[in-house]
């Protein structure tokens, strides 16, 4: 017999309008492109971040940035054998983590290296997976954060069910799970909804909608009027946000994490987003995208809205500009110390931690590795 534990869905109250669950015609938006206030009917019902926070924001996306620019230096060197970029999306990169308790979860995929230092984690310990020599560089219990996904979409079904244990187990967690538009194709994503839905679980899934699934625009992937109406199919409210606001960000964001922390069940975001450099180190983006339309998102740059809204309200100057620059630089000449040797990595460790109860072909692969190495 099925209980009303087992579906705490039942009692939790969706809007009677099917209509309350599709985003606005417009992105959320507090600032314009040049970091001016936008329209007041732009920001909808959503809070503006106080300045303290946007301040933090500031300085995380200054350092992520420099982060992201080191990282791809570090693969051109041979010393990480991807990188995915993130520039151009530091708005999302570090409102997602902002927007978080310690204590909640963050799913990320292989392009959130971002999120994850913005999360404190240790640079190098971020980039281990990215290197190729280890599984995981940190410990996602301790850091509440779920290793870095490179399937398309494989973590959305976890994340839900994290999110609804921890409901089960009493908890107040929230989890954001964070995926592109082409991770809005697979059927990893309509699952983990529709089980998100059903069971009301606390999670907020951010679509970082950066216009590409590689070389594949976002016309050529969906029919539908935007991702976020993609909620509305499993009883998800769906939001869009510009993703190159960080104040638009973080407020729908916040509202976002308060939504599912409340018990009203999940929320689907999409933050309109440009990734600026190619897919990968391995990309040739001129092939697919125009010069013109890259330099057009320039114009749209997080950062540099930030920096002109804080200035106009007084709460940027020279030395803070100064401050989060040097904070970067120190972070960045630490990695590069730390990266600069090989790693020690031992090949047996390929089998280490992928089965509880290694398969008959795991013990299999091992051997032929053992022989290779003279072992047998």
């Amino acid at each position: 017999m099925t209980t009303q534990a087992e579906h705490p869905a039942s009692s939790a109250a969706a809007p009677a309008d099917p209509a309350g669950l599709l985003p606005a015609a417009e992105p959320v938006a507090f600032l314009d492109d040049d970091g001016s206030p936008a329209p007041e009917h732009r920001r909808g019902r959503y809070r503006e971040p106080d300045l303290a926070l946007l301040r933090e924001a500031y300085s995380r996306m200054v350092v992520g940035r420099r982060f992201d620019a080191q990282a791809t230096a570090l693969t051109k060197q041979g010393r990480l054998a991807v990188y995915p970029s993130s520039r151009g999306q530091e708005a999302c990169q570090v409102g997602s983590v902002l927007a978080l308790r310690p204590t909640d979860w963050l799913f990320p995929t292989y392009r959130d290296t971002m999120a994850l230092v913005t999360r404190d984690i240790d640079a190098v310990e971020a980039l281990t997976l990215l290197r190729g020599n280890w599984h995981c560089g940190y410990d996602p219990h301790a850091t509440r954060t779920a290793p870095q996904c490179t399937p398309l979409a494989t973590h959305l079904p976890h994340a839900a069910g994290l999110a609804y244990a921890a409901r089960r187990k009493g908890e107040d967690t929230v989890v954001m799970a964070l995926v592109g538009d082409g991770g809005t194709s697979e059927g990893d994503f309509h699952e983990a909804l529709n089980f998100a839905a059903i069971f009301a679980a606390p999670v907020v899934f951010l679509v970082q909608n950066n216009q590409y699934a590689i070389s594949v625009p976002l016309s050529d992937q969906t029919a539908a009027a935007s991702l976020a109406d993609k909620g509305i199919g499993y009883g998800v409210p769906g939001v869009r946000v510009d993703g190159n606001d960080p104040v638009a960000v973080l407020a729908v964001l916040t509202d976002a994490v308060e939504t599912a922390r409340s018990g009203a069940g999940p929320v689907l975001v999409e933050a309109d987003t440009y990734r600026v450099e190619p897919h990968t180190n391995a990309d040739d983006d001129t092939r697919y995208r125009e010069h013109d339309e890259v330099e057009t998102w320039k114009h749209r740059d997080p950062v540099d809205r930030l920096d002109a809204y804080l200035r106009a309200n007084d709460a940027l100057s020279d030395d803070d500009v100064s401050a989060a620059g040097a904070r970067a630089e120190t972070l960045v000449d630490d990695l590069r110390t730390r990266m600069a040797g090989d790693p020690d990595a031992d090949p047996r460790e390929l089998f280490a931690h992928v089965f509880a109860e290694p398969t008959s072909q795991l013990r299999e692969q091992a051997g032929w590795l053992a022989a290779e190495l003279g072992e047998t």
